[in-house]
């Protein structure tokens, strides 16, 4: 398959900026503990020695939300060559930690953005680290995906294969091709991988069904790289690149977007699947303009459908074809206990709400803005209070309700702290 590919894209000059979005940065630890009155020096990327703003985190770790000028949202509706998203620059200081820098925070108009920067303590003579975020895969120019059979044969003598499609707690990203023995590796929470890649390959500005069929086809890529041990069967230790000629787009320490962080919450157990086939299917995509690719999802192609009211599923058989549908995980590693099914809320009373009171007191310990329950099974007023105030704290919507989205973001953060606490 050979790329078509277009002209430079044209970076955007910061005067050229009438449209806002938002941005909100959280400081945490080494050990995923919020660190309070962090100091954050904001500038644009392109002048960061002019301050627009310095902030500070509150006892959460996070700033207050920044409304900051953008590109208009026209840019990152349609294709084109100009840069629909603003850069900017933090660098963040907090007393006992080391300075940090991170170039290159993309905000999207009518998006918000969030940074989450993890701050190593200070120690003599330790060089301050800088994060740089590269271009998202729609305006930079980077290589396009090497075609691959959508379905990995299973039946080969040595093929490590996994019993059953599993959501992995962890998987393990090596950042460049397979063969760069100079390249890291790094371990990534399976959701927070999804999320990086989706934001950094897609626009947040895009349909929710958009969304969604790109995430899909992220997720399923993904889970078959995991199900067939792919790299590993090949003598590699790791579970996927960051390579976009071999895989998909992970980028160290990037910025995510709320609405893409909300959507892969909404669809993190499911992946696609082709009848009698028990393997998640290798779904590839390309940009679907520098470069064409036929019976491949098609990234702006996608965004088009989904404006015209397509639902995802629809927009998935448009490329994939008629035979492909959605699945779901038999397991989610690395949670205490699976979502039960139905929300709890007020009245609901059983096991499944004694758990959560006894996971939001733990998590209570390290974020005591929650308020402490009496581990009852029962959902009463001060149980939907603690609910509600764990939303605010990590960004969910206010409403008081256990959902899957709450629920496994309590299960997340609860595996958090208590691993923590083991350690220490």
């Amino acid at each position: 398959m050979k790329p078509e590919m277009t002209g430079h894209p044209v970076r955007m000059m910061q005067n050229d900026f009438p449209d806002q979005g938002t941005l909100q940065i959280t400081a945490l630890s080494e050990q995923n503990l919020p660190i309070e009155d962090a100091v954050i020096d904001l500038s644009y990327t392109g002048d960061p020695g002019t301050i627009l703003e310095e902030i500070q985190t509150d006892q959460n770790g996070k700033s207050e939300i920044l409304t900051l000028n953008t590109p208009p949202i026209e840019y990152s509706l349609q294709p084109s060559e100009v840069q629909p998203y603003a850069e900017y620059t933090i660098r963040i200081t907090a007393p006992g930690y080391e300075a940090l820098t991170v170039s290159g925070i993309e905000v999207l108009s009518q998006q918000l953005s969030l940074q989450s920067v993890r701050m190593r303590p200070l120690e003599p003579q330790q060089l301050p680290d800088t994060i740089v975020i590269p271009d998202h895969t729609l305006y930079g120019l980077y290589p396009p995906k090497i075609a691959e059979d959508e379905i990995k044969p299973v039946n080969v003598s040595g093929e490590i294969v996994l019993d059953e499609v599993v959501v992995p707690e962890y998987i393990v990203v090596h950042d460049g091709t397979p063969r760069d023995t100079t390249a890291g590796n790094y371990y990534v929470r399976y959701k927070d991988y999804i999320k990086n890649v989706a934001s950094s390959e897609i626009y947040a500005t895009w349909p929710y069904e958009s969304l969604i069929a790109n995430i899909l086809a992220i997720q399923s890529f993904t889970m078959n790289r995991v199900y067939t041990e792919w790299y590993r069967n090949k003598g590699y230790n790791f579970t996927i690149t960051s390579s976009t000629a071999f895989d998909q787009k992970w980028m160290f320490g990037r910025n995510i977007f709320e609405s893409i962080d909300a959507a892969v919450d909404d669809v993190f157990l499911h992946y696609l699947s082709r009848p009698n086939v028990r393997q998640p299917i290798l779904t590839q995509y390309c940009d679907g303009r520098r470069v064409q690719c036929p019976q491949w999802l098609s990234q702006w192609g996608s965004a088009a459908l989904g404006e015209e009211g397509y639902e995802a599923i629809e927009i998935i058989r448009n490329y994939y074809g008629d035979n492909m549908y959605i699945n779901i995980a038999e397991e989610v590693s690395g949670v205490p206990e699976s979502y039960p099914g139905f929300p709890l809320s007020i009245g609901s009373v059983g096991s499944d709400v004694m758990k959560i009171q006894e996971q939001l007191n733990r998590i209570s310990d390290d974020y005591p803005l929650i308020p402490k329950l009496t581990p009852d099974g029962v959902f009463g007023e001060r149980t939907q209070d603690a609910v509600q105030t764990f939303q605010s704290v990590f960004g969910l919507t206010q409403d008081g309700i256990v959902g899957n989205r709450t629920w496994y973001r309590i299960q997340d953060i609860y595996v958090a702290v208590t691993r923590l606490a083991e350690n220490v």
